[in-house]
Formats: C-alpha cells, sequence, structure tokens
C-alpha cells in the first residue's frame, strides 16, 4: 500500500506553510497527501453541543481547521490526492501513531517557545525525538518560492533553480538513512548537495588541519554520488566551538537534513540535545530529521 506524506494542521500559519511544503513534496513524489487535526475530546462530551464553555479545541474548531486546510491545499495543487481526518488524541500521540504508516511527516515549527498552535514547540520536539521515520519541520512564511534561488531583483522566484540540499555528516554513526534521504530530495528537486561534517571542539582548543578528514567525508560521499551522477556535490569540514555552526552551515538552503538516533524510553517526553535544540531555534529553511540505527 502507498504510505501518504502525512502534515499536522492546526490552524496556525506554520502549519498552514507547512501542509503547502507537504503538498509540494508529496507531488515530487508521486504520493498522496493525508491531513490531521489532532481533537482530544473532554471526558463525558462527545459532540461540541455537549463540550464545556472555554473548551481549548471543541469539535467544529477541529473540523473547520481541516476544512480550510483542505480547501488551501486543493485549490493550489488541483492534481494532488489529498485527504483530511480529525483525530480524537493528544497532539503528540496523534502524530507519533500517524507516523507508523506515514512515508514522511511534516509539522509546522514555531521554535520552542512557540504558542501559536498545537504541532508547535515541545511537541514538535517529542515527535522528532521519538518517531520512526523522516519528520521535516516548517517555519511560518516558508513558500515555494523559498525553496529557489533569488533572482536577478533580489526577489524570491520559482523560475530560479533550486537552493542547495544542505546534509549534515557525522563520522563514526551511520549516515545512510541521512545521505539517502539527502540526495533522493535533491535529485528530485534538480538541486545541489552540499555535505557538511562539523567537528565540535572544546571552547580552549585550537582548530588543527582537517585534510584528512576532508578525505573520509568525500569518501563517504562516493557511493551516494555514484547512485545519483547528476546531483552537484560539495563537501565542506569545520570546526566549531558551538552547536550554532550547523545553522551558519544552512544559511541560503532549501532544506537541512540532519541524522538523529530514535529514542525508545518510556513516555513521550522530549529527548533532544543542543544541536537539535539550536536547528529549532535558529534555521530558517525547512528541517529534515532522519532516523538511523
Amino acid at each position: 500500500m502507498t504510505k501518504p506524506v502525512v502534515v499536522g494542521v492546526d490552524g496556525s500559519r506554520q502549519s498552514l506553510a507547512a501542509a503547502d511544503w507537504a503538498a509540494r513534496t508529496a507531488l515530487r513524489r508521486g504520493l498522496p497527501l493525508r491531513l490531521v487535526h489532532a481533537w482530544e475530546n473532554v471526558p463525558g462530551h462527545d459532540t461540541a453541543e455537549t463540550c464545556p464553555p472555554g473548551h481549548a479545541v471543541p469539535q467544529y474548531w477541529a473540523r473547520r481547521v481541516l476544512r480550510g486546510a483542505m480547501e488551501h491545499i486543493s485549490e493550489r495543487y488541483p492534481r494532488l490526492y489529498i485527504s483530511a481526518e480529525q483525530v480524537h488524541r493528544p497532539p503528540q500521540q496523534a502524530l507519533l501513531a500517524e507516523a507508523e504508516d506515514a512515508e514522511l511527516l511534516v509539522i509546522g515549527n514555531e521554535g520552542l517557545g512557540g504558542i501559536g498552535g498545537l504541532f508547535s514547540g515541545t511537541v514538535a520536539l517529542s515527535v522528532v525525538a521519538h518517531a520512526p521515520l523522516p519528520v521535516v519541520l516548517v517555519r511560518a512564511g516558508f513558500t515555494a518560492s523559498d525553496e529557489h534561488a533569488r533572482d536577478d531583483s533580489g526577489a524570491a522566484s520559482g523560475l530560479t533553480p533550486h537552493r542547495d540540499v544542505v546534509v549534515a555528516v557525522e563520522f563514526g554513526r551511520p549516515c545512510d538513512e541521512p545521505l539517502s534521504f539527502a540526495f533522493d530530495e535533491a535529485s528530485r528537486r534538480g538541486a545541489a548537495l552540499r555535505a557538511v561534517h562539523i567537528r565540535h571542539l572544546p571552547i580552549t582548543s585550537v582548530p588543527g588541519e582537517h585534510g584528512s578528514e576532508r578525505s573520509t567525508l568525500e569518501e563517504m560521499l562516493r557511493p551516494w554520488q555514484e547512485k545519483y551522477p547528476t546531483v552537484p556535490v560539495t563537501a565542506a569540514t569545520v570546526h566549531a566551538r558551538t552547536p550554532h555552526e550547523i545553522v551558519h552551515a544552512s544559511e541560503g538552503a532549501g532544506l537541512l537534513v540532519l541524522g538523529r538516533r530514535p529514542h525508545h524510553r518510556p513516555g513521550l517526553g522530549p529527548h533532544a540535545g543542543a544541536v537539535t535544540h539550536a536547528v529549532i531555534h535558529h534555521v530558517a529553511c525547512p528541517v529534515a530529521f532522519v532516523p538511523h540505527p
């Protein structure tokens, strides 16, 4: 059975941007799009009419959110097969359940302190940490034109080439999954790929020669370049003292791809390192977190 691209919608600007991004990705991959809104029942109240006053997300709002998102995406992408469902579960539980039967999961990103929607902040962080498939976070306002380089006037334009796909490569850890995702996305977009290895150094250390690291990175990329010969590739190694170096490395990119190891701990609390926190706070382009063993 064909698995869909799933996107969480909650009426916020970032979730609408996520739905747009997910629709373009579904079209590029020839997959259906599934819109999901989580609505948590109040115990003993099964309909909008019986919900107590002040309930945060009443059923009628969930239906309105889904209908609005469906109309927006259908109008912009008439060739795309779209389905939508209201799920009666807390947001992070709903998204993680959807991940079991999806090809890709997309969520709006308002940063860790955002309060713009149900699928923001710690919910997105927890889903990134626990989902068994790639999860993409998209910021509010990111449009199809922003995936492309600026034209001669400096304006965003869908007529110019796609911006680079940037993938962070870690030595000593499995990288096949994030590299496969990054090369595939670059190939489908007709974009170049920038592979970056960031070596984190102590604050007081002095960076040394990293020619051997560059050679190691190029060797890791070689099989993928042979598989995707039409994708232009550049490789770079960077010595960094803070997690924010990945933010600088992603400047000007159309997509940033990071590998991460899924957490299988009891509960659904967020578990993420400093790099993930920096990326969720500060990277402007969509970020794909791709699980690896």
